[in-house]
């Protein structure tokens, strides 16, 4: 076959595929051809410095020879099961995820992305429970299927409105922005009681479930104050509610811990997660459930099912992926060149009036861009944004916030070659516009 070129690649993906979350007449996609480590190249041979880990996913780089190898090696053998069947790979993922969740999370039931795992979290904490209302936040985002959808409080919930029915929305707890008025000095932790005050006025007894991400993640990655999650569990147990946390984003070493709700010590009672279970090699979500849930089902009917239920060849992409994280310390990685992204960030943000707040935690941070520190009125970061990517550093933005979520596998010079750029940027292109 003839080699595409790379105009030809881009007319080609237009005219017969559409893109997420665009306006189809005003995309412009790199032509990604190959990739390895922290790097993307396109059909052109230009290279990226993949400061986005393409959606925040590929925690284990680009092209990682272990996963490759164990998608060949499983495709060889067996590619597809069907969910009826039982499979070496399933069976030792799921022990796997049991073994590396917190407390006493012990079954799986697997899907085919983080949408579909927040739907039959859903699903399950309504058949547990035998409550209907679900309870979740404003800024966030849970995944475009209707059931994820109406979970997701931003505004790409509002065009598939009417929904799902049963879901409620509170405030968040993002201190930069405090919906209820205090600073960070004088925080009196209302949006934790705020939460209880909507349980109380909702009816407890009719409450299955409040959903949190484990680190508010598209929508500006919102890190809770310290006490936020341990008090969201004694909340939880107070009135029977299930606490779930959406460790799609902030799962698999993206904070320096399997998952975020680590950081603080706490077990939720479900986790769903996806993308860097598998790194985004093989499509791959799941709902991994206590000890107690999964008991409940031994004599009853989970009426859940998908025909990629435990699918073989992402089940050994996710075991690979698993050893890749432990055998070559990544997460300890993520850790250490956390601290010198934090670092960074911290001394960007005292050069640059533009930078309102630099937030971070592991390999996941963001600054948020204002034209004025006092009113904190949004920075628009378009151009910005085209500078980094056409300079050949990918990064991807949610309004005024540009978030630096490279893989887990960066080492702190090839940080550092994005950062500088990104100072660059700053100065050329946007500090003169703040007042």
């Amino acid at each position: 076959m003839t080699k595409l070129t790379s105009q030809e690649i881009i007319d080609l993906n237009k005219e017969y595929t559409f893109f997420s979350w665009s306006n189809q007449g005003q995309i412009n996609p790199i032509p990604m051809e190959k990739a390895e480590g922290a790097y993307f190249w396109d059909a052109d041979g230009k290279r990226y410095l993949d400061f986005a880990s393409q959606l925040v996913n590929t925690n284990v780089g680009h092209q990682h020879p272990k996963v490759v190898k164990a998608i060949q090696e499983q495709a060889a053998k067996l590619t597809f099961a069907a969910p009826s069947m039982a499979t070496e790979v399933r069976g030792l993922l799921g022990k796997k995820l049991s073994e590396i969740t917190p407390g006493d999370l012990k079954k799986t039931f697997f899907t085919l992305g983080g949408a579909e795992a927040n739907e039959n979290a859903i699903k399950i904490a309504r058949f547990y429970t035998g409550r209907h209302k679900i309870l979740a936040r404003y800024r966030s985002y849970h995944g475009a299927t209707l059931g994820a959808m109406t979970l997701t409080g931003d505004y790409r919930r509002l065009p598939a409105e009417p929904g799902i029915s049963g879901v409620v929305h509170f405030l968040d707890p993002y201190c930069y922005r405090c919906p209820f008025g205090w600073t960070k000095d004088t925080c009196k932790r209302q949006c934790i009681d705020h939460v209880e005050e909507v349980i109380q006025h909702e009816g407890p007894d009719q409450i299955a479930a409040i959903f949190l991400e484990g680190v508010t993640g598209t929508n500006g990655l919102i890190i809770p104050p310290d006490e936020y999650w341990p008090r969201m569990r004694e909340i939880c147990d107070k009135y029977g509610i299930l606490l779930i946390s959406d460790e799609v984003m902030s799962g698999w070493g993206r904070t320096g811990e399997w998952f975020a709700v680590n950081n603080w010590n706490t077990v939720p009672d479900i986790i769903t997660t996806a993308k860097g279970i598998t790194s985004g090699y093989v499509p791959l979500g799941a709902v991994i459930v206590r000890e107690k849930i999964a008991k409940f089902f031994d004599d009853k009917v989970l009426f859940a099912g998908l025909t990629y239920n435990g699918h073989a060849l992402a089940c050994a992409a996710a075991l690979a992926t698993i050893e890749a994280y432990e055998e070559d310390k990544i997460f300890e990685n993520a850790k250490k060149v956390g601290k010198h992204l934090g670092k960074r960030l911290e001394e960007l943000k005292s050069k640059h009036p533009s930078i309102g707040d630099a937030r971070y935690i592991g390999m996941f941070s963001a600054i948020e861009l204002v034209k004025n520190r006092e009113t904190k009125e949004p920075m628009d970061i378009t151009a910005l944004k085209n500078f980094m990517i056409s300079n050949g550093v990918y990064v991807f933005n949610f309004k005024n916030i540009l978030f630096i979520v490279p893989p887990l596998v960066i080492t702190e010079e090839q940080l550092d070659e994005g950062l500088n750029l990104l100072d660059e940027g700053l100065a050329e292109l946007i500090d003169k516009q703040v007042s």
